[in-house]
């Protein structure tokens, strides 16, 4: 069995919107879009250098996929995550998508995102981490499929915008594995589900 790794950029009230540039996600009349690079260190690079060396396989929702695809699937800027990235099978769960052509080692899985999620995480194979993709770690949480978080926790607020466990979330107990704070104040926490 597979294990599931979601890793999410948060600030201190929980938005996760919107992390990398201003026009990312402005559903909702958000306006805060790009409140994360400034916060990138040595320490965050190094950290997620280690989570991607674990990670074989990426799991995405439709948004973040897109999202990525644009950003990742056509560069050629030999940065060591382009590599990873392009060179990983990606599952991307959508029931709108028609084809996941448009990024290579794509692979559509449509329907149910809690089924088809679980069916793949029952097949041999390698393990898979989300990154971002907000909706879809709500749903597998809810269902108990995600086995490890390593929330970047921001040291802002910004008042509005979608947050990780937007909503009732069911009761979840996670142990802290690991933590590790950067030089600009983001905390980098590892947990477990217990």
């Amino acid at each position: 069995m597979r294990s599931i790794t979601a890793t999410m950029f948060v600030t201190l009230d929980g938005v996760v919107q919107g992390l990398g540039r201003a026009d990312e996600d402005t559903r909702g009349g958000f306006r805060h879009g790009g409140w994360g690079p400034r916060y990138n260190d040595e320490v965050m690079l190094r950290e997620l250098g280690q989570g991607m060396a674990k990670a074989g396989d990426l799991l995405f929702g439709r948004r973040t996929w897109q999202d990525f695809t644009a950003a990742w699937g056509r560069a050629t800027d030999g940065n060591p995550y382009t590599t990873l990235m392009n060179a990983a099978t990606k599952y991307v769960v959508s029931r709108s998508l028609p084809d996941a052509d448009a990024w290579q080692n794509s692979v559509l899985l449509r329907g149910d995102a809690v089924q088809t999620v679980a069916e793949l995480k029952a097949q041999p194979g390698n393990d898979l981490a989300i990154n971002g993709s907000a909706s879809l770690v709500r749903s597998l949480h809810a269902a108990g499929l995600i086995d490890t978080y390593t929330l970047l926790i921001h040291p802002l607020t910004l008042g509005s915008g979608t947050r990780l466990f937007d909503g009732p979330a069911p009761m979840a107990e996670l142990e802290l594995t690991g933590c590790v704070s950067t030089s600009k104040g983001v905390i980098i926490a590892h947990y477990a589900r217990r």
